[in-house]
């Protein structure tokens, strides 16, 4: 039990910081656990790496921004806390199965009159490299 409350709390810092340099290692240490120890047990109980579970609350927050229009891609990358365009891009496509630039071009409006609680759960990203080519 120790350590299912212990992942809820680093998952929990995920969902608060997302946009800040967070990493394993930073977590790990957040957590008073080796990097290995954290990355077994989160997968354990969340079922994927505490990196691809960063990743994904990334992507979900950049499509959010990808939507609203006003930044470029190269500026939601950082604002999400990603730091190479090229990782971001290629997550965004494994998630989303879509570049950030299609996804502009094709969902901008898609949000358009839907309460953002029902966009977030309507255009929520598929995880672990599931999403369907389009």
């Amino acid at each position: 039990m120790r350590d299912i409350a212990a992942m809820r709390r680093v998952r929990d810092r995920i969902d608060r910081e997302y946009a800040k340099p967070l990493n394993v290692e930073t977590l790990a240490l957040g957590a008073h656990m080796s990097v290995g120890h954290l990355s077994r047990e989160f997968r354990r109980v969340y079922g994927e790496s505490p990196y691809s579970y960063l990743m994904t609350r990334r992507i979900e927050r950049a499509m959010t921004l990808i939507r609203r229009g006003d930044l470029s891609v190269t500026e939601v990358c950082f604002a999400v806390g990603c730091t190479s365009l090229g990782t971001f891009s290629t997550r965004f496509t494994e998630l989303v199965g879509v570049p950030p630039s299609v996804y502009r071009r094709d969902h901008s409006r898609a949000g358009a009159g839907i309460p953002p609680c029902l966009a977030k759960q309507v255009t929520r990203p598929v995880r672990n490299r599931e999403a369907r080519g389009r």
